[in-house]
């Protein structure tokens, strides 16, 4: 049985699922619904969640799918049936469907990411990253302009400690200074080439090097 404005929430989300394809913000909902919070809808939609009506898509924001609906024309139901077919097709992937991932401070300042936890966040289009975890840097230089990163872009990293030679890593230099460089092993030693004729690369002793991340785009603001 659900209450009425779980009825309400479910009959809303799907409404505009079918008009979209995109579900609605959290703001929208609460405002949809006439709640004080945002808490509110958060709580609706674990009830519903619970009640196996909706499901959550990981790691993308305002990603809801409806599996199934009550019946309508009554505040509190107690039967349900299942949603027409239309209705229990997967998320497409939207345009306009965004993560939010942490924005850690920018890559050339001189200390490790890890200082930089929980700054602040990115809105990030969900087509730009894959499977794993990530986090974004804003870039410092122009030590990569030769493949295509710039001043001011940011780097979207997704969070791993291994890296193939060739691959655009983020490396923390004797838990000092991170750097945006491509990884190639060189005999005994790291070696960080930049991708920018006019500097030289970089060589280390491998426990001189931690590798917290590789490249999987970029983002750029024009204004």
């Amino acid at each position: 049985m659900l209450t009425r404005k779980q009825h309400e929430l479910i009959c809303f989300i799907n409404d505009r699922l079918d008009e979209t394809g995109v579900s609605p913000s959290f703001e929208e909902m609460k405002e949809a619904l006439d709640l004080k919070s945002k808490s509110g809808v958060h709580r609706l939609i674990s009830a519903l969640e619970e009640r196996q009506f909706i499901r959550r898509l990981p790691n993308r924001a305002r990603a809801l799918e409806v599996l199934k609906m009550p019946e309508r024309g009554t505040n509190t139901p107690t039967k349900t049936t299942a949603a027409p077919a239309a209705n229990l097709r997967a998320m497409p992937e939207p345009a306009n469907d965004v993560i939010e991932i942490p924005l850690h401070g920018r890559i050339a300042a001189g200390v490790p990411i890890e200082a930089f936890e929980g700054a602040s966040m990115l809105a990030v289009p969900a087509a730009l990253l894959g499977n794993g975890e990530h986090y974004a840097l804003e870039v410092a230089g122009d030590s990569m302009v030769e493949a295509g990163i710039l001043d001011g872009d940011y780097a979207l990293i997704k969070r791993q400690e291994v890296a193939r030679d060739g691959e655009i890593v983020v490396a923390l230099i004797e838990e000092s200074e991170a750097t945006l460089k491509f990884f190639r092993r060189e005999g005994a030693m790291i070696r960080l080439d930049p991708a920018n004729r006019a500097y030289d690369p970089q060589r280390y002793a491998p426990a001189q090097v931690r590798v917290q991340g590789k490249l999987a785009g970029i983002l750029r603001r024009y204004d």
